[in-house]
């Protein structure tokens, strides 16, 4: 009982990393730790069988809780420090995860006619990218509160995102702009500084609403058209890495210079990569238990 107890403190801990860390997707990392049917049930209906949702959950909210105190501290000192860097980071760990949501779409089956979905996601996502960025630039100084409507849209999109699998919920913010604000906002919670608790708030039932609305409906779209989905994943994932990149070179950071981006962007890659190897050594694991 305490070895399971534990393994799901481990498990939200990668979880949790892979909520904060862009380009990692939390639902592929549910499928392979063998999770994702029982979190896919609990966020459809999460008061049918309340105690054993709770039993479930606990070991998964601990780990995660522990993953995001640690990003958090780390990123925001990143932030305040090497901004334009960080970012070249991010671009490094979506590109590494690329591979990743291509294979699953060959695994499919790719058809031409694909291709629309695809191109239709990577416009989309490139197009809220700009969109995004040109907001955040005006509303950047006046705080989280500020930029509302698009915190209200990015939960939204980040709870409905969490449950597809390859796609990766603070990808999904960062081409929304609320990203950074929201490290920002988390890190002064730690610190007992509610300045923003409210909008925090708005944001965090906006992505709970948006994953119990639409979980039941993502599982069933993977599972009957898997390859016309995964395609799309890819495209949106395409057009969510160009945003990024072009979101970090807009940037004016004077303490960057294209070593310390090239550096960054290499540990990126290099981390992703390594992610997926301890993801498919403890999905081997996993199914010889």
């Amino acid at each position: 009982m305490a070895k399971r107890f534990f393994y799901k403190v481990f498990c939200g801990f990668f979880l949790g990393l892979s909520v904060f860390a862009p380009g990692f997707s939390g639902s592929i990392i549910a499928i392979i730790m063998g999770i994702y049917h029982d979190l896919v049930r609990i966020a459809s209906n999460p008061f049918k069988n309340l105690k054993q949702n709770i039993i479930f959950c606990l070991p998964l909210g601990i780990g995660t809780v522990i993953s995001g105190v640690l990003f958090i501290i780390g990123f925001k000192y990143l932030f305040d420090t090497y901004e334009k860097a960080t970012y070249f980071l991010f671009v490094g760990l979506i590109t590494g995860n690329l591979p990743v949501i291509f294979t699953e779409v060959k695994k499919c089956g790719f058809q031409k006619r694909y291709l629309i979905g695809a191109i239709g996601a990577f416009s989309a996502a490139l197009a809220l990218s700009i969109f995004a960025n040109g907001v955040g630039q005006s509303t950047a100084a006046e705080g989280l509160a500020a930029s509302l409507p698009i915190l209200v849209f990015g939960g939204a999109a980040g709870g409905v995102t969490a449950l597809i699998p390859g796609m990766s919920v603070s990808m999904v913010l960062i081409i929304f702009g609320v990203y950074n604000e929201l490290i920002i906002t988390a890190n002064s919670l730690l610190h007992l500084d509610f300045t923003y608790l409210v909008p925090f708030g708005i944001f965090c039932v906006c992505a709970l609403t948006g994953l119990m609305l639409t979980s039941r409906g993502i599982k069933s779209v993977f599972e009957k058209f898997p390859g016309f989905a995964n395609t799309m994943v890819f495209g949106f994932m395409a057009g969510s890495l160009i945003g990024v990149l072009v979101q970090s070179l807009q940037l004016n950071d004077s303490n960057f210079n294209w070593l310390l981006g090239g550096i960054m962007l290499t540990v990126g890659l290099g981390i992703s990569m390594l992610f997926v190897i301890l993801a498919r050594i403890m999905d081997k694991e996993e199914r010889t238990e």
